[in-house]
C-alpha cells in the first residue's frame, strides 16, 4: 500500500539562479551576482555571476567574467574567471583564458592564450631555492673566479 521509494526531487531555479534553456539565443550583455546555467547561446558579455556552468550544448561568443566556471559547451572570446576553470572533456574553447585555476579533463579542446591571475606577483615575491640549478651554477662560477 505505501512504497518507501522516495519522490524524485525537482531542482526549480531560485531568486539566485539563472537558466538559459536549450534553443534559446541571447544577445546583449548579462549582469548578475547569482549562478547561471547555459543550455542555450549567448552573444555578448556575461559578467559577476558566482559560477556559470555551459552545458553540452551551450556557447557563448564574447565575454565571461565569473568566479568559477565549468565548460561542457563551446566558448569562443575573452574568458575572465577569479577562481577555477574547468574544462570537461566535450569543452571547446578559443581566445584569451585568464584563471586563478585551471582543471582540465582528457578531450577537452583549449585553443587559447592562457594566463594565471597573481602569476606575475608570486614570481616576485619568490626566493631562490637552495635546490635551484640555477643557482648553483652561477654560485660555483663565482667561487672560481
Amino acid at each position: 500500500m505505501f512504497s518507501d521509494k522516495k519522490d524524485k526531487k525537482v531542482m526549480e531555479p531560485t531568486a539566485s539562479q539563472n537558466r538559459i534553456n536549450e534553443g534559446t539565443q541571447l544577445k546583449g550583455d548579462i549582469i548578475s551576482n547569482g549562478f547561471f546555467r547555459v543550455d542555450g547561446t549567448i552573444e555578448g558579455t556575461i559578467s559577476k555571476p558566482s559560477k556559470v556552468v555551459l552545458g553540452k550544448s551551450g556557447i557563448i561568443k564574447g565575454k565571461l567574467i565569473c568566479e568559477n566556471a565549468d565548460i561542457e559547451g563551446r566558448f569562443e572570446g575573452n574568458l575572465d574567471v577569479s577562481g577555477t576553470l574547468t574544462l570537461k572533456s566535450t569543452a571547446h574553447i578559443e581566445g584569451e583564458v585568464m584563471v586563478g585555476k585551471l582543471a582540465v579533463e582528457p578531450g577537452a579542446t583549449f585553443n587559447a592564450t592562457c594566463s594565471m591571475h597573481g602569476s606575475k606577483k608570486a614570481a616576485a615575491n619568490d626566493k631562490p631555492s637552495p635546490y635551484d640549478r640555477s643557482q648553483r651554477v652561477k654560485k660555483d662560477a663565482t667561487e672560481v673566479q
